[in-house]
């Protein structure tokens, strides 16, 4: 075969897409080995490009170059590339493919190296490569020791989290910064996990899912590991740290979220036992479902709709063999309009809320002057967990067994969290972060009206009613009504301060009068 009759394929390759956008290395690669097949004769029928690492062997683009060499094995072509680290960045990679070149029948030229069979060149050819494996472990090793620095130094260095993205700011490189909407969504669902307004972390997933902005997987879903990791990341509460990298709990160069104290509420939470009820199929038809307990035998009531001569009916009631209610239907307008009747009872007068107001304002002034004075005990207990995580330490010497050595850093870890909050806590006693009106404003607005919650109509506004309204679940009794429940502490309060029931605004008809 004449050199002007032999065909060439071009292959470029490099390290990660950023490259193929931000320059033009395939181009210029290209370029090259195209003016080198002209000067030798070659025609050009092909090339194949790969974004990826040199130390990979599986690549889409030289798949499909050793496809067609291979289809092409008769007329063997040449293999043109631009220089022999575009091959591979790895002395096995390079073998491999070498191997995998000649195997598919063609040759392997380049206008920086000329590969040949001898001895000498096959020496060159294998020290080149070996140099260009240096080289790669050499930028991982700079890179990585470049990130490890910049960790230390409060910085995030990997994949931006939900909720953040990276703006280059001035002197300090690329920082963390709120991504909106997102902050604000995940900012309100770490929120709510730590108040207890979402008592499981199925809640959680739900309340996310409900924003259609939010990431999801190709099901539309929010997957539980996203969860978790949003519930269990340092990060939202202005702190980096990284296990492998032995990078101790440190303040980070960024807004946080939430605070640290509001972060080390939730993992507790998650070492705890959620006892509130999180149904998942709570609907708007029968709102009342998985809280309200049948008042003879103290199981859940269940509800459905009963199919009568014209139409559909919804009833709640009692599936619970044994039980004197058992398959004893309760209209449902019945038991929601005795609900929505105590809702109302429980909104107090607005000589009584005025009166409860103030308590709250001259309680929190007193927690301000408390707050002052609050941080010298903090101090203390900061030195306390100082000298005993130097205990730990010294342990750690002395120890001979890996499982000591690890339960004592994990143990340093819990003290290091506890003292970073006792530090947080010093640097905001008497400095609220929003004043009384911004703090207690929805707060107030739900307990001088519950009721008005409730009406909303929205499922998420009437399941919080539930839970901030009440300690338990409510029982009740067919044909009698509700029984006494259990309020939460600030309702109790308000009926306390009316010195009975007096001041609050009950309507007749929610239970029948005592003989």
């Amino acid at each position: 075969m004449t050199t002007k009759d032999t065909k060439a394929v071009i292959y470029c390759r490099v390290s990660n897409k950023t490259q193929t956008t931000r320059g033009d290395g395939l181009g210029s690669q290209e370029t090259r080995c195209r003016e080198y097949a002209k000067y030798k004769g070659y025609e050009v029928e092909a090339v194949f490009t790969d974004d990826v690492s040199g130390s990979l062997t599986k690549r889409p683009g030289m798949q499909a170059m050793l496809k067609h060499l291979s289809k092409h094995r008769k007329n063997p072509r040449v293999a043109i590339i631009d220089d022999i680290s575009r091959l591979a960045r790895g002395l096995d990679a390079h073998l491999q493919l070498r191997g995998a070149i000649a195997k598919a029948g063609a040759t392997l030229e380049s206008p920086s190296i000329e590969f040949g069979d001898d001895s000498d060149s096959v020496l060159v050819e294998n020290l080149l490569a070996s140099v260009s494996q240096h080289q790669r472990q050499k930028n991982s090793e700079q890179t990585l020791n470049r990130m490890k620095s910049r960790l230390k130094n409060g910085y995030w260095v990997f994949q931006a989290p939900v909720g953040y993205r990276y703006q280059k700011t001035s002197g300090q490189g690329k920082v963390l910064v709120r991504d909106e909407p997102f902050a604000g969504i995940v900012q309100e669902a770490l929120e709510g996990y730590a108040t207890g307004r979402f008592q499981l972390q199925v809640e959680v997933k739900r309340f996310l899912e409900s924003f259609p902005e939010f990431p999801k997987d190709k099901n539309g879903e929010v997957r539980n590991q996203r969860v978790t990791d949003l519930l269990t990341k340092v990060l939202y509460a202005g702190y980096v740290d990284s296990e492998d990298w032995q990078v101790s709990l440190r303040p980070g160069r960024h807004e946080e979220l939430i605070s640290l104290e509001t972060f080390k509420t939730i993992q507790d939470r998650l070492k705890s036992t959620a006892k509130a009820p999180a149904r998942k199929d709570i609907s708007m038809d029968f709102p009342l479902r998985g809280f309200v307990t049948c008042g003879e035998c103290g199981h859940t009531l269940t509800a459905c709709w009963s199919k009568g001569r014209t139409a559909h009916h919804p009833y709640y009631m009692c599936f619970q063999k044994g039980c004197s209610s058992y398959r004893k239907s309760i209209r449902r307008d019945v038991i929601e309009g005795e609900f929505e009747q105590f809702l109302l009872s429980l909104k107090p007068s607005q000589e009584l809320f005025n009166a409860a107001l103030a308590m709250f304002k001259d309680l929190w002034n007193y927690r301000l002057e408390f707050q002052k004075t609050h941080s010298k005990s903090l101090a203390l207990e900061i030195a306390k967990t100082e000298r005993k995580i130097e205990q730990l330490l010294d342990r750690i010497v002395d120890a001979e067994s890996n499982a000591v050595v690890s339960a004592y850093e994990k143990r340093i870890g819990q003290l290091q969290l506890e003292q970073q909050v006792m530090q947080e806590k010093i640097a905001q006693c008497g400095r609220p972060i929003r004043d009384f009106d911004e703090s207690f404003r929805t707060a107030m607005d739900f307990l001088a009206n519950p009721h008005e919650l409730w009406a909303s109509g929205c499922m998420e506004d009437r399941h919080a009613v539930l839970k901030l309204t009440f300690a338990d679940r409510l029982a009740y009794v067919r044909g009698e009504g509700f029984r006494t429940p259990k309020t939460t502490l600030p309702f109790k309060a308000l009926a306390g301060f009316s010195g009975g029931e007096s001041k609050m605004a009950r309507p007749e008809g929610f239970e029948p009068p005592t003989p």
